[in-house]
């Protein structure tokens, strides 16, 4: 395969190749094609779905809801209980995916005209999922039904006991099933291992992009019995903006389905209909519509900072709530309460990567601390799993010996799969969670088992995807080819995340103009080409990194090719493009 500009090694020690087949006009089958096209091409669409990967439509990805296992039996058990004017509580988890899903059910049942509850587990008190205690309990306050979502696919005990006690639950998750199902009235999950293949093939959905999928056969059950004859139906899309925050701070794949929630919760979104979301975009300072990374790193971190360090179920209460001046305040509690996160998590980071020197040998790096905020743990799981490029687990030990964790993983390594084997070997009190995301419970003297497990079964994965590594690139520029135009022109591919990542582009060769440390160890460049053009380009806290040190230090008239993302810098009188920095390489 070709080398990206002859670089088979770069500052970060990566070869740089070509996104997708790698074909150039020496090739035999080398087709032209606009850079857009080449761009779709490369992430796995086809020529003969090229229109529909590019205007994705709800209608155009959606299933037929009922082909799930469960799907039918869940929504007539919801119909009879709108019917009825039952109580339904909604148990969600703690994050945004659990918010959104949360939120979509009960604005979506109060549309049929039935006020359904919420109950959000607390992080610290009662942790991950649904508890025995806590199911029984709400039955006994009076709820006919209990619905959990985004989560519950794993929790044997509770249900068992809130069946013992008479008490309905079903179950809306997509996390990773095991080949026994807890003991619920529906489980609606395209990870069940029981499923058809096309259900399976669903299998990146978001919790929250399972619960759309149940409010639409909800819709359909109530039509076929009559129950729209003298009442509006409705309008299911008005609750995409809530799917495309769930899907995409949950870092789901953004591919078939997803693509279309996210493309078409993010035009909702801009019509501001949502009394809440429009309360956490003013309170986030977004002076235009959200676009898709604002989702992930301006709105979603707000409301998981409520699971996190504040109340748990503010996240929940800000999506459903009608009144705006509650909306507001509850934006504003959100946005301090993620100020705090963030100086809890530089804490934790701080002190877990001061152990990373003992992890060198370790394919997965397993961090344990005593007094380690359980609410921020896997946020700095993500952050060491990029700094080391392995997967990494995150354990806060309390006062009692057991340990809360949480883990990223990488491409090509299935770290939930690996912990609920952990579990089955008993090495685990609790666990479970998908490819590249898991959360688990442990006592304090078995983390070095849980090491030893994970290196165990996991080395052979890990050192595959490392072989593997590379910097993919989709676009050679010239210094003056990086501009608002081009950027434009790209962006009409996305929206772009998980799975859809959004292009990397090599500009170059540049000279250093001016490079220096801003923010929290950020590196800002100024840099100019041989052509005269001229951008910005920002490494964000790389000042302690080899990429960072070789900017900062670089030789007068050193010349680099520069790696990473194009974006606008709209800060100024006129938008510029400028480059969001990932690798480097000298230019010989």
């Amino acid at each position: 395969m070709q080398y990206v500009c002859d670089i088979e090694r770069s500052l970060s020690g990566q070869p740089w190749r070509w996104r997708g087949n790698g074909a150039d006009a020496r090739d035999p089958g080398f087709r032209p094609d606009d850079l857009l096209t080449q761009l779709m091409l490369a992430r796995g669409c086809s020529r003969e779905t090229l229109e529909a990967n590019l205007n994705p439509s709800i209608t155009g990805f959606l299933p037929d809801p009922a082909i799930f296992r469960d799907m039918t039996l869940a929504a007539e058990r919801l119909a009879d209980a709108v019917e009825k004017q039952q109580r339904v509580t909604v148990f969600g988890d703690y994050d945004v995916d659990g918010a959104t899903s949360a939120a979509l059910l009960i604005r979506f049942l109060g549309q049929l005209g039935l006020t359904a509850d919420a109950y959000i587990p607390d992080r610290l008190m009662e942790g991950y999922g649904p508890s025995g205690e806590a199911l029984v309990r709400l039955g006994q306050q009076g709820s006919d039904l209990v619905v959990t979502v985004d989560c519950g696919a794993m929790a044997y005990d509770a249900l068992s006991e809130a069946k013992a006690a008479g008490v309905e639950v079903i179950v809306v998750d997509h996390h990773k099933c095991g080949v026994e199902l807890p003991q619920a009235l529906a489980l609606v999950n395209p990870n069940r291992l029981d499923e058809c293949d096309e259900a399976a093939s669903h299998g990146h959905l978001a919790a929250v992009g399972v619960a759309f999928l149940l409010a639409v056969e909800i819709r359909r059950v109530l039509s076929q019995r009559g129950y729209f004859k003298t009442r509006t139906k409705p309008q299911l899309l008005d609750l995409l903006d809530l799917v495309a925050l769930g899907t995409v701070a949950d870092v789901a794949q953004l591919k078939g389905l997803n693509r279309a929630f996210v493309a078409q919760g993010l035009k909702v979104m801009a019509a501001r209909r949502n009394v809440g979301l429009n309360a956490l975009i003013d309170a986030s300072r977004l002076s235009r519509a959200p676009i898709c990374s604002d989702l992930g790193f301006a709105l979603g971190p707000r409301i998981n900072a409520g699971g996190r360090v504040g109340k748990s179920d503010l996240g929940v209460r800000l999506l459903t709530t009608e009144d705006p001046n509650e909306a507001r305040d509850i934006a504003q509690t959100l946005d301090m309460l993620n100020e705090e996160r963030r100086a809890i998590e530089g804490a934790v980071q701080t002190a877990a990567e001061e152990m990373l020197p003992g992890q060198h040998n370790r394919s997965v790096a397993l961090l344990a601390g005593e007094g380690w905020h359980p609410g921020v743990i896997g946020i700095v799981a993500g952050r060491i799993k990029e700094k080391t490029g392995k997967p990494a687990i995150v354990i806060a030990i309390d006062a009692d010996g057991i340990g809360k964790g949480s883990g990223r993983s990488v491409s090509g390594v299935d770290l939930g799969a690996a912990i609920i084997a952990a579990r089955d070997q008993g090495l685990l009190v609790a666990g479970g969670g998908h490819a590249m995301a898991a959360g688990l419970t442990v006592k304090a003297d078995q983390v070095a088992a849980l090491a030893d497990f994970l290196d165990e079964r996991l080395a052979g994965d890990i050192a595959r995807a490392g072989d593997e590594r590379a910097m993919m690139i989709d676009a050679l520029l010239s210094p003056r080819g990086l501009n608002p135009q081009f950027v434009g022109a790209v962006e009409r591919g996305g929206p772009y995340g998980m799975g859809w990542p959004a292009p990397r582009v090599v500009a170059g060769p540049v000279r250093i103009v001016k490079c220096d440390i801003v923010g929290n160890g950020h590196v800002r460049a100024i840099v100019q080409g041989d052509d005269g053009g001229r951008f910005k380009a920002m490494a964000f806290r790389a000042a302690d990194s080899v990429l960072g040190q070789t900017l900062l230090h670089g030789g007068p008239g050193a010349k680099y090719w520069l790696a990473g993302r194009a974006k606008i810098d709209d800060w100024g009188a006129r938008p510029a493009a400028e480059l969001h920095l990932e690798d480097a390489a000298i230019a010989g």
